[in-house]
């Protein structure tokens, strides 16, 4: 118990340095097992759960072990391989509609200052297929967006602001009957506004340490709230433009489909894949003696949560406790107390709703979305009380 205690301490000590707000938490979002407290199987996973898919990995969310996932263990998705980078030759361009184009070494963007920021992200395509395990939370150090395209001055006519990663293949593009060969980078892009919004960050070091290769070394950009295929990696050029960007993992690849009825008639409706949607997913249940606890984490683009709720079986919603000192774009952890759970299998699940009144939605209701992208239904999860 000793040992568990100084662990904690540790834990919390270390969170404290990572920001204010860290130090108060208490125990519940420091969710170590105690000694004593052993994990409940789920019969909806199997025990073995790979985390490494080549240069690919997936984080085991009923291993998480505190507000910050370890480097080691954030989860990497990646389109064009991850790029090999000099970091001593590596420069950061900011091009087009500017009044003064700039060029940015590693160690000029570290001599702007250092901004740090709690945030959390998934891939829009995370799902109950990865058992959620397709995001992850760090702390981000970097400088803002907005001080680097102030240096630049945005002309009054840049209205996109574009992001390149050095990460790069041919594509085969179609246009009617003709399809054309071409090399292409990996691009996003946001208005002018979110770009300059003071949010953004061009990130060096993730969890006081730099980027590593897999996490877009030497530069990435992170847009706090929103999905992981915004948050560009091997961060290579920032392009101003007047008109919208429409390269593949914009305008094609990360849409969403949706059927929305209108005066008695459906129409389909194709949006950007964008802010995250709100989502909540239980981890793992654990047992310590006769007390049973279930532990999860809620994703979401920031805005305030009015509650996180739990159901077992066919019972009423109610409510799990999560701490408010959770940092804004930061997963928020929360645990609820299982009482009287009585021998044989049951079904558990959790929703959060957010000081907008927006609310996880059940499975039915999305029923009327083609895409499997933004996928934040609630997460039944599945076990056995012995």
């Amino acid at each position: 118990m000793d040992k568990d205690m100084n662990r904690r301490k540790m834990l919390k000590g270390s969170l404290a340095v990572a920001g204010a707000g860290f130090a108060g938490l208490p125990d519940w979002a420091i969710p170590a097992l105690a000694q004593g407290e052993v994990p409940v199987p789920f019969t909806d996973m199997p025990e073995a759960f790979p985390t490494a898919l080549g240069e690919t990995r997936v984080l085991d969310i009923r291993k998480i072990d505190g507000l910050i996932t370890p480097s080691d263990q954030f989860f990497t998705l990646q389109h064009y391989g991850q790029p090999a980078i000099d970091g001593g030759t590596f420069r950061l361009n900011v091009t087009g509609l500017v009044s003064r184009p700039k060029s940015f070494s590693v160690d000029e963007l570290r001599r702007m200052g250092a901004t740090e920021v709690v945030a959390a992200f998934e891939c829009s395509g995370n799902s109950a297929r990865f058992s959620h395990g397709l995001a992850s939370n760090g702390r981000w150090t970097g400088v803002p967006l907005n001080q680097v395209l102030n240096e630049a001055e945005i002309k009054s006519e840049g209205r996109e602001v574009v992001f390149f990663g050095a990460d790069h293949q041919e594509e085969s593009v179609e246009f009617r009957a003709e399809t054309f060969k071409v090399d292409q980078q990996f691009g996003r892009s946001v208005t002018r506004e979110d770009a300059l919004a003071p949010e953004p960050l061009l990130a060096y070091a993730l969890n006081g340490a730099p980027l590593t290769r897999g996490q877009g070394f030497p530069v990435r950009l992170v847009m706090p709230g929103w999905y992981g295929v915004a948050n560009v990696k091997w961060l290579a050029q920032i392009h101003v433009q007047s008109q919208r960007y429409l390269g593949k993992f914009q305008a094609r690849w990360y849409r969403s489909l949706r059927g929305e009825t209108i005066n008695g008639e459906v129409k389909w409706k194709e949006t950007e894949v964008t802010r995250l949607q709100l989502k909540s997913a239980i981890a793992r249940v654990t047992r310590e003696g006769s007390r049973l606890k279930i532990f999860g984490f809620v994703l979401n683009d920031g805005t305030p949560l009015r509650s996180v709720e739990v159901r077992i079986d066919e019972g009423p919603w109610r409510p799990a406790a999560l701490d408010s000192s959770n940092p804004r774009f930061s997963w928020k952890l929360f645990t609820f107390d299982w009482i009287g759970a009585a021998p044989g299998p049951h079904t558990i699940v959790s929703r959060a709703t957010d000081a907008l009144g927006n609310v996880q939605p059940e499975g039915a209701a999305l029923e009327n979305k083609k895409t499997f992208l933004e996928d934040n239904r609630q997460f039944p999860r599945t076990l056995t009380i012995s």
